[in-house]
């Protein structure tokens, strides 16, 4: 999928645009490959690009971040509508403070029981320049798969005061079988 990364730095009034193709392998490791960027040169470098790797880096790391029981409790807080659709709203508190869990709102879809939100903030920050991040996580249904649509974080970093991240996600598309071997034998 391509993906519009958005960064502020809104004391010191600097803004940057990264576009990027992001990958993900059959067994999950991320990467990303930069398309454009417009912008201060010190988002692209302290913000985004840190951005970027520490999430690489967490994919990389601890493979049992899931959501799920062995990673948190859940309380039932009742249903909301998200763009006309309901959604089961759970309350979701990590059982450890690891880096990539959270405390906040988990929306599933009351048909497919997929998330199609996310929304808290970090137990434990990535990093020790962070102090706090919050995040909004929405998701869209594609062809029965909950796929990231958007994402907005707002994090109070220790050298730059607040951050604004916002991530646009889009044209997902999932290669085939046959589209991988088609590009194997291309390029032989």
């Amino acid at each position: 999928m391509e993906v519009d990364i958005d960064a502020t730095l809104p004391k010191r009034k600097m803004h940057g645009t990264l576009h990027a193709l992001r990958n993900i392998s059959k067994l999950g490791r991320i990467t990303y490959h930069m398309l454009g960027f417009s912008g201060d040169n010190t988002v692209k470098t302290e913000v985004i690009a840190r951005y970027l790797s520490a999430e690489v880096q967490a994919n990389q790391g601890d493979s049992n971040l899931t959501i799920s029981p062995h990673n948190y409790k859940f309380k039932y807080k009742g249903t909301q509508d998200l763009d006309g659709r309901q959604a089961y709203v759970l309350r979701v508190t990590p059982k450890e403070k690891k880096v990539g869990l959270f405390k906040g709102e988990l929306w599933l879809d009351t048909e497919t029981f997929m998330p199609v939100r996310e929304s808290g903030s970090f137990v434990k920050t990535p990093s020790i320049f962070l102090k706090k991040v919050q995040f909004v996580r929405r998701y869209m249904m594609q062809n029965g798969v909950s796929v990231p649509q958007r994402t907005e974080s707002k994090i109070e970093a220790r050298f730059f005061g607040p951050v604004e991240l916002d991530i646009n996600y889009l044209h997902f598309s999932k290669e085939t079988d046959a589209d991988a071997a088609g590009t194997l034998n291309d390029s032989k």
